[in-house]
């Protein structure tokens, strides 16, 4: 396959799973388990509203993601919430994460994933003349 097509396909997949997560898993609260989680960690009188915000600025990042707009700093942000995250999950929640242990290897996965398409693969410009 094409370099020119995994990379956008990749930056898809990335945005996909941070809208999934933020407005089905917690917005739309479809997975109550992730409130469940911020309850464990931060407290019950904190846990909906929280997942709420964390929930909206999963939605950002979505859109952050297809906006190309600072990638390369984008895509270490992703990586800061993602490692520091899935760390703590791991600490204080891990029997409430959907595969326990294993939650840390898909996590890295990832975060791979996120490294490969910001800083590795190369970037694809537009061509501004037609060829014949």
């Amino acid at each position: 396959m094409n370099l020119k097509i995994i990379q956008p396909l990749l930056t898809i997949l990335i945005a996909v799973i941070w809208l999934i997560n933020g407005l089905f898993c917690k917005v739309l609260n479809w997975v109550p388990r992730h409130e469940m989680i911020v309850d464990r960690i931060l407290g019950e009188n904190y846990a909906h509203h929280l997942i709420l915000i964390i929930g909206f600025f999963e939605i950002l990042i979505a859109v952050w993601i297809l906006s190309g707009i600072k990638q390369k700093l984008n895509a270490i942000i992703q990586l800061i919430i993602i490692g520091s995250m899935n760390i703590i999950e791991f600490i204080f929640a891990e029997d409430l994460l959907l595969w326990g242990t294993a939650n840390l290897f898909f996590a890295i996965l990832l975060m791979i994933i996120i490294y490969f398409n910001a800083f590795i693969l190369p970037k694809t410009k537009p061509s501004n003349t037609l060829k014949c």
